[in-house]
């Protein structure tokens, strides 16, 4: 008698590979047939065609002329002595089986009638798998109940990955940008789809505006846009803002000199931006106490400043020095 076996289907795992289900054999046929059965039930194998072709004619049912040969070869081998009780019943056919007998599924079949459940291949001498106590080939059981690949929708026949809720070959499992299977590192996903890091901080986190590289933890938001602390400087100097405080213009900071350097707000006479009040004079601006003459340093009024090689002067000091 052969071992009864059974294969369960593959099944997918959480987020590790593992392996499919090993197809088993059925059990071979007993060897301690005696040869002279096997002689007989090969030639009726052989005359089988005959029989039936013999039986349709004459309007006998075939497996009515098969039964009575079969009776008669069971009582010619008892006359020589040789035992030939049925094996079993077969589990396709419901027919005693008197020869060859194969045992799978816990079940015993004619070797001919344990077939593929849906193309019908014979599976005596192979391999076979088990799915709701059906037998199928490799193929129909792989393309009828293996998981499906995710990247390729072809059956996975061996190790199977799952991530993102579903199922991969593998090899099929890397980055939608640039297609590298990923290490130890891992992946991040977007819209369904797996990145390697470098890919996703470069295609989506958002950028320094200073340095235009991917903010990746400590950040400040400023000007409508993020910058990593170290890169949030004066454009002009790139010293950072020790007060608190900057100076926007067009959309970049700067730090309160150069802001009014670049705004043209800076007193001619001091060096220092002027925030209050003002007096312009030849295209220049002064704090007021910072307008007075460059030779006796007096106070200065409109109207009575002379220009000298881009120096104020008063009246009297002009005269003096240039008249």
């Amino acid at each position: 008698l052969g071992v009864d076996t059974t294969v369960s289907p593959l099944s997918a795992t959480s987020s590790t590979p593992v392996p499919v289900p090993k197809p088993r054999l059925p059990s071979p046929p007993p060897t301690e047939a005696t040869w002279q059965l096997d002689e007989l039930l090969a030639d009726l194998g052989h005359t089988q065609s005959k029989l039936a072709a013999a039986g349709n004619g004459a309007g006998v049912p075939t497996e009515t002329v098969l039964d009575n040969m079969l009776d008669s070869l069971t009582r010619d081998l008892q006359e020589l002595g040789i035992k030939a009780a049925p094996a079993g019943v077969c589990a396709a056919c419901r027919k005693p089986i008197a020869g060859k007998v194969l045992t799978a599924l816990g079940k015993t079949w004619h070797p001919e009638h344990f077939t593929c459940a849906h193309c019908g291949k014979e599976l005596d001498k192979g391999p076979f798998f088990e799915q709701g106590g059906r037998a199928f080939c490799e193929e129909d059981y792989h393309q009828a109940f293996s998981p499906r690949c995710a990247y390729c929708a072809g059956p996975i026949r061996e190790k199977v990955l799952t991530a993102l809720e579903q199922t991969w070959h593998p090899e099929h499992f890397f980055c939608a940008h640039c297609g590298k299977v990923f290490g130890d590192e891992g992946f991040l996903e977007r819209n369904g789809k797996p990145y390697c890091h470098q890919d996703f901080l470069a295609m989506f986190a958002p950028k320094c505006q200073g340095c235009e590289r991917p903010v990746l933890d400590n950040y400040l938001s400023a000007l409508e846009a993020v910058w990593h602390t170290e890169c949030f400087v004066c454009t002009e100097c790139l010293s950072g803002f020790s007060g608190g405080s900057f100076f926007e213009l067009e959309g970049r900071p700067y730090c309160e000199l150069h802001f009014h350097q670049r705004q043209g707000t800076i007193c001619h006479g001091c060096g220092r931006p002027v925030t209050g009040r003002c007096i312009t004079a030849a295209g220049r601006k002064y704090h007021p106490e910072h307008f007075v003459c460059t030779y006796c340093l007096g106070r200065l009024h409109k109207g009575t400043v002379r220009e000298c090689g881009d120096k104020m002067y008063c009246q009297p000091c002009y005269d003096k020095l240039f008249v």
